[in-house]
């Protein structure tokens, strides 16, 4: 059984981007972060906008980790823990256990193919790997509000992970019309590239607002 930890993060702010020394950081402290066939992997740390560029930790920022229930205990280490993410201290607290939960609509932060950069190609990549996983449903790439105070407003959610000296473009992935199993499925496997630093992580669209 796939489940969820939930680690309490205490801190001022962390860059927009951070995925990879997020996930620099856990591997330095838990090694199963950093195997190649691992199945322990971690979704963005959340929080609220802050400076351009930044992310403003709160009291309700946390740091989720979504491995099997048996492997538990491989990452209780971090509980207590100050990491170094790309310049900056947070410390996690101790986690709680959440089950994964079906919905008909999951969405990810961010999510990469090869050749992905375009997204109409993007969203054929998708379906595509959505087949392959057994999975039926509905890919399509969220457009930033009307609302929102940005010149990006109307557009869709073209997002950046740098990797050491690497850009990579890939973009937010809402699926829906699933199924309970095709949801859960797709919770647990994640899709496209870099899983491990954080990419095609899947939540319930409701747990993101």
């Amino acid at each position: 059984m796939i489940v969820d930890l939930l680690f309490s993060v205490i801190g001022e702010s962390v860059p927009t981007d951070h995925a990879y020394a997020l996930y620099a950081a856990l591997s330095r402290s838990v090694p199963a972060f950093h195997q190649v066939d691992t199945r322990v992997r971690f979704a963005p740390l959340t929080g609220m906008a802050g400076e351009p560029g930044h992310l403003r930790l709160t009291d309700r920022s946390h740091l989720r980790v979504r491995l099997p229930a048996d492997a538990i205990r491989s990452v209780l280490s971090l509980a207590g823990r100050s990491l170094d993410v790309a310049g900056a201290s947070v410390r996690l607290g101790p986690p709680s256990v959440v089950p994964l939960v079906p919905a008909p609509s999951v969405v990810a932060h961010l999510v990469t193919f090869k050749h992905g950069e375009e997204v109409d190609h993007f969203l054929v990549t998708a379906k595509a790997k959505l087949k392959e996983l057994g999975v039926t449903g509905d890919p399509t790439v969220p457009v930033i509000s009307t609302n929102a105070k940005s010149k990006r407003a109307g557009e869709t959610r073209r997002r950046i992970v740098r990797i050491k000296d690497a850009a990579i473009v890939g973009y937010s992935l809402v699926v829906s019309g699933l199924s309970a199993d095709d949801s859960i499925r797709l919770q647990e496997h994640g899709l496209g590239g870099r899983t491990r630093m954080g990419c095609g992580f899947f939540l319930p669209t409701e747990d993101t607002k």
